[in-house]
């Protein structure tokens, strides 16, 4: 598997499991770290959700119950670990939409403020990039690099997020995840101190008539 032959960006790439339907019930986060265009070291932690509630649905998908968390710290004191870490970085998810609308769902249950990064999506950077695949599912996205995964584990999913991400980027001759996001014409999102903007798709330039004959 190919990697950016010189990867100027510090990137995270980061997965909640979530105990219900409610975005504000994390149980569980996993974290890439990516420097120098490899993943240098992958973090998990269990985290109590309010009133240590569980779904029976939300548990059948991870397998995490409310004994495994009981005595877990809740969201707050989990993620203070991480997030200086987050600052300068850029921060990507595979299906950003749910993963950073659980840290605001958090953030906004606990009356805390937003963080200040850029995120990306690298289900919408693998639709552009491999869109002949079936599906971008990350156990697919593992299938089609070799790659070994346990799918709905939280480091895991963000292990193989990163990795799935450096392919990308190697392949596309990128320097980092914001260079293979313009050149895939993705706009970043961007969580912010008064809101976020969402990750989506740019509109393709048209090849010009030049291009065209050319």
């Amino acid at each position: 598997m190919s990697s950016p032959a010189s990867f100027h960006e510090r990137a995270i790439a980061i997965d909640f499991e979530t105990a219900t339907e409610a975005r504000a019930s994390a149980c569980s986060v996993g974290l890439a770290f990516i420097e120098n265009g490899v993943v240098v070291r992958v973090e998990e932690r269990l985290i109590r959700p309010p009133g240590n509630r569980f779904s029976p649905f939300n548990t059948a998908i991870h397998g995490i119950r409310p004994e495994h968390v009981a005595f877990a710290p809740e969201f707050p004191e989990v993620m203070a670990e991480f997030f200086g870490d987050f600052e300068g970085a850029v921060m990507v998810a595979h299906n950003a939409a749910f993963d950073f609308s659980v840290i605001r769902a958090s953030l906004d249950f606990y009356g805390m403020p937003y963080p200040e990064f850029s995120y990306l999506c690298s289900v919408k950077l693998a639709q552009r990039h491999w869109p002949d695949l079936g599906s971008h599912r990350l156990n697919v996205l593992a299938a089609h690099l070799g790659l070994s995964f346990q799918h709905h584990n939280a480091a895991e999913d963000a292990r193989i997020c990163a990795q799935a991400c450096l392919a990308m980027a190697g392949q596309a001759g990128a320097s980092g995840l914001m260079d293979l996001a313009t050149r895939l014409a993705l706009n970043p999102g961007r969580l912010h101190r008064s809101g976020y903007d969402a990750c989506s798709f740019a509109r393709k330039p048209k090849k010009t008539a030049a291009a065209l004959q050319g």
